[in-house]
């Protein structure tokens, strides 16, 4: 089995382009490339997929035990040259202060693949081997392979560098990178700008993987990959054997406005027997015929004019609410469902509104992180009581008097340190700003199946 993990010591220091490249070249080599991210990123992954033309899929050690994220691994690697996982933060960054809480070094010993680590050498010398040396050291059961030098201009630099961490360290440079504002990839508040509204990336691409195999040895890498492989206990066919559902069809939400989707809830649905049937909010008329509505998350605050003036698409989800279609909407796709959206530049823009309430976009994030909800009462997600897990992340928030059907709770070092509630349920639909993935709870996928027969009929 052929995989690596590229790392870096902090964001920020170029392991996305890195890893752009990187994919990109090896895909030019005719390579069949598994693109991996570490955490709940929906973004990056999105350029995963652009350059290798496979689904990326989402490592969560929050949301998944160890035994499901090598399942995922593994499915999707089947027919793979080689996997390439991008990191998340800075190599040891996660909840808290513990090394192997939802960090990309844990993943790395969870599937046993060898670490690359992308440093920022601008201004640095022998002082890089230093810093090297404390990444190695830190949890010596990580396998750091090897180093690849950011944003150094000269070849004379990188050689100082590189003889300073060889003879230090004892560790592989594989490489250097020059600063080149041509593969900057634009940015908004939420991050970069997700692959589906650029027109450009294939030229944008193929010249970084050009760069890229100019200044780093891609030989080398696909060497270091080839490792031993890992097996999973854990498994759906008895979930999918004894919840089959044939017959039915889910609308799925999926454009520029609505494109974010951990890919292993959508493949769940369709094991289970449904028809997956995608819709876009901005073009489409109406929804298609369907007995289960799904609207993920995404930037429905750019697209506010458009989404307002598909009025017969609007129109069409709240009769589909009123028929008691089971509605399922995360983030944006609750501020889809509300009443009214205001923008950042506060114009205001009619919604679906199922929801009484208005969207307002807000300067700064309102939620950042890892949280769990604990329903209040029945939704068609949950069970009173029963625990979603999943991450919020957020530049909005929802003002609006319908009660809320979740106690939202936040946890740092095992203790609870934030508490509120969200989340809103009504007749059949239920929207939150919970993103969560449904292997971490599979009774969700069974109380949504539930709904239809239980309340439709």
């Amino acid at each position: 089995m052929k995989k690596i993990l590229i790392a870096g010591t902090n964001s920020g220091v170029g392991k996305t382009t890195i890893s752009l490249g990187i994919m990109q070249a090896l895909t030019k080599r005719n390579m069949k490339v598994q693109p991996y991210k570490v955490g709940p990123d929906y973004i990056d992954p999105s350029y995963h997929t652009f350059i290798t033309g496979r689904y990326s899929r989402n490592l969560d050690s929050y949301m998944l035990d160890d035994e499901k994220i090598k399942y995922v691994f593994n499915k999707a690697a089947e027919d793979a040259d080689i996997s390439v996982v991008e990191g998340v933060m800075g190599l040891y960054d996660g909840l808290g202060i513990d090394l192997d809480n939802c960090t990309s070094s844990h993943t790395s010993k969870i599937l046993k693949t060898p670490v690359i680590l992308v440093i920022n050498g601008k201004a640095m010398a022998a002082s890089s081997a230093a810093m090297v040396l404390g990444y190695k050291q830190l949890d010596k059961d990580v396998n750091l392979k090897g180093v690849i030098v950011n944003n150094v201009k000269t070849k004379s630099h990188y050689e100082i560098i590189k003889k300073a961490i060889e003879t230090y360290c004892d560790v592989e440079v594989l490489g250097y990178f020059p600063p080149n504002d041509e593969f900057s990839l634009e940015s908004r508040h939420l991050g970069l700008v997700p692959s589906v509204e650029i027109d450009s990336l294939k030229v944008k691409f193929n010249n970084l993987a050009e760069e890229i195999e100019k200044y780093i040895d891609i030989d080398r890498i696909i060497e270091i990959s080839e490792t031993e492989e890992v097996k999973s206990e854990f498994s759906l066919e008895e979930f999918i054997k004894t919840h089959k559902h044939e017959n039915k069809t889910i609308a799925v939400a999926y454009d520029k406005a609505f494109n974010f989707y951990y890919r292993e809830n959508i493949e769940l649905l369709k094991d289970l027997g449904l028809n997956i049937e995608y819709f876009s909010p901005l073009k489409d008329k109406e929804i298609p015929k369907c007995d289960y509505i799904y609207i993920g998350g995404g930037f429905p605050e750019i697209f506010s004019k458009e989404l307002e003036a598909n009025k017969t698409m609007r129109e069409s989800i709240l009769k589909a609410h009123e028929k008691n279609v089971p509605i399922y909407a995360e983030c944006g796709g609750l501020m889809y469902l509300g009443e009214k959206l205001i923008n950042s530049e506060n114009k205001e823009f009619n919604m679906v509104g199922i929801f009484k309430g208005c969207s307002k976009m807000t300067k700064s994030l309102r939620r950042f992180g890892y949280c769990y909800g604990s329903a209040k009462f029945d939704t068609i997600l949950s069970k009173q009581g029963e625990i979603i897990k999943g991450h919020e992340f957020h530049h909005s928030v929802f003002e609006t008097d319908e009660e809320c059907a979740y106690i939202m709770k936040k946890e740092r070092s095992g203790l609870v340190d934030d508490e509120w509630e969200g989340g809103y349920s009504k007749q059949n639909t239920l929207a939150t700003y919970l993103h969560t993935h449904f292997y971490n709870n599979l009774n969700c996928i069974e109380n949504l199946l539930q709904s239809i027969t239980e309340k439709t009929l």
